[in-house]
């Protein structure tokens, strides 16, 4: 485990920050299951809100740990984009409430930089290529969370192989990659070829905990990676949606054309992204259901262990 984490993990995996999926109940329950809980800031709809959840999260992992649990740090993203006009505000409650962790996305991390480190909390930046990875690099963040093909919402080019292979050259913070990942077969892979973390969006989506409502956590259930389109014609970003639920809101997804004009947050219009149009990852394959949080870590942790030990005999065999 890499030494700049605040303490051990169960298992080296972030509970991704989920847009209008992500909630106190999702993080606390990652948190106290051993791997890192996040959510989105713009999932309240009001700093007083974000004020409330962040409160609400550190009493639960406070609570867990006076009663023995081993509970992992949690992790907020912050939008820094300059669409993002509430950043300020965000970022004095962070100062506040000190979330060990602070996710950048959809912008530079310099405007967290000094908050999140005056306190002794680490910044890992959200990239989806190696320019923007050497970008946040240079401004000295902590980690890159390195954002591959096979992501859900909002996804990358790159193969997870690929991308943690490019940066481990000329990074040597926490890398965290997530992309279709969502077996502990998956992350022992990510493990062993360098990255220090895996984010997991899709196979927590459909956890009990999670906010997504229960139409959207059956629609994961029942459907594959088949059942994907990656598009710009949503938000104006490439992001990876599944087939049905845009066919639900009346949309071809093979008449989509674009990029629409870029709006990362907004529910508002006729079909309200994110919201009534759905995200998923490639990872949906592998969900058989809605279980709790603590359920779907103690599988990863047997798959994990089972991959870990496949290679151990592997490379005894080759010696």
């Amino acid at each position: 485990m890499n030494s700049l984490l605040p303490q051990p993990l169960r298992l080296p995996i972030v509970s991704a920050p989920m847009f209008l999926v992500s909630g106190p109940e999702l993080v606390v329950a990652a948190s106290t299951s051993g791997i890192i809980g996040s959510f989105p800031a713009p999932n309240c709809r009001t700093s007083e809100d974000l004020d409330a959840w962040m409160g609400t999260i550190n009493d639960g992992v406070s609570r867990a740990r006076h009663d023995g649990i081993a509970a992992a740090p949690w992790a907020l993203n912050l939008v820094t984009h300059s669409t993002n006009q509430r950043l300020s505000e965000d970022l004095a409650l962070v100062a506040e409430h000190q979330p060990p962790i602070v996710i950048t996305a959809l912008g530079s991390p310099a405007p967290v930089m000094d908050v999140v480190k005056n306190y002794g909390g680490l910044v890992i930046a959200d990239v989806v290529n190696i320019k923007l990875a050497h970008k946040a690099a240079g401004v000295g963040v902590d980690g890159l969370a390195c954002i591959s093909a096979g992501a859900g919402g909002h996804t990358g080019h790159l193969s997870p192989f690929a991308f943690v292979s490019a940066v481990r050259e000329f990074f040597d913070g926490l890398i965290s990659v997530g992309g279709g990942i969502s077996d502990g077969h998956g992350v022992a892979g990510a493990v062993a070829a360098g990255a220090d973390l895996v984010y997991m969006g899709t196979r927590f989506l459909t956890a009990a905990e999670s906010m997504a409502p229960a139409e959207y956590k059956q629609m994961v259930v029942d459907h594959g990676p088949d059942d994907l389109i990656v598009s710009a014609g949503i938000t104006g970003t490439n992001a990876s949606w599944l087939r049905p639920s845009l066919i639900a809101n009346g949309l071809d997804p093979d008449a989509l054309i674009g990029p629409a004009p870029r709006d990362y947050n907004s529910t508002a219009g006729a079909h309200k992204k994110w919201k009534d149009v759905w995200a998923a990852g490639q990872g949906l394959g592998t969900i058989r259901g809605v279980e709790p949080v603590s359920q779907i870590v103690n599988q990863l942790e047997a798959e994990y262990r089972e991959a870990a030990a496949r290679f151990g005999a592997l490379v005894s065999a080759s010696v």
